[in-house]
């Protein structure tokens, strides 16, 4: 019987990873078609060889976080976009159930859409946890820019933000754009989590 559970859960694992990968992989390509960029304009744009971003439009290959970000910032875009469908009702309540996860299959990272982007006023919610002693940076983005607010839940977090340094301990707020590059890392013992709510500039 336990064989079996744990052969289940995997599979109910595989299928979420397919989903995700699935999503992503029609999301970047609306993307990339939308602004009419090419393969090749877009690994120009991003840093991202034109090999992987074809294996990833085509679900091949299970993207990481800062291979995501390099991607965004190429497109112009939020990291949602390349998460997230577009459209959809806004929900008054939505709850945890309801709240898109996506993880990191190489750092570890979990980011948990809270709240999707409102059409009117730009502004989503999210959840992240760093696993301990993670780390994902992010590139300056070529978009239009918009600002982050982060308030620390959990454990200890580093964000270097271009050539500035911030140490975050449970409590603490931080506001920032994505004028440039972003580095975050978990400190201390543990894993930590934090909220970001993003905004138009």
């Amino acid at each position: 019987m336990g064989n079996t559970s744990s052969t289940s859960a995997i599979s109910s694992s595989a299928e979420a990873t397919d989903d995700i990968d699935a999503l992503i992989a029609s999301r970047l390509l609306a993307l990339r078609q939308a602004r009419g960029l090419t393969l090749t304009e877009l690994a120009d744009l991003s840093g991202v060889s034109k090999a992987m971003i074809s294996k990833v439009e085509r679900a091949q290959s299970s993207p990481t976080a800062v291979l995501l970000g390099r991607l965004a910032a190429g497109l112009g875009v939020p990291l949602a976009q390349l998460l997230t469908e577009d459209g959809g009702r806004p929900q008054r309540l939505r709850t945890r159930a309801e709240q898109d996860v996506w993880r990191d299959p190489e750092a570890g990272y979990l980011r948990r859409q809270v709240a999707e982007r409102q059409a009117g006023s730009g502004v989503e919610l999210v959840e992240v946890e760093l696993p301990r002693a993670a780390q994902v940076s992010y590139p300056r983005w070529s978009g239009k820019p918009y600002r982050q607010c982060l308030w620390m839940l959990e454990g200890a977090l580093r964000v270097d933000y271009g050539d500035e340094r911030f140490d975050l301990a449970p409590g603490d707020c931080l506001d920032f754009g994505v004028d440039r590059p972003l580095v975050f890392k978990a400190l201390g013992r543990g894993a930590c989590r934090y909220l970001l709510v993003a905004s138009p500039s």
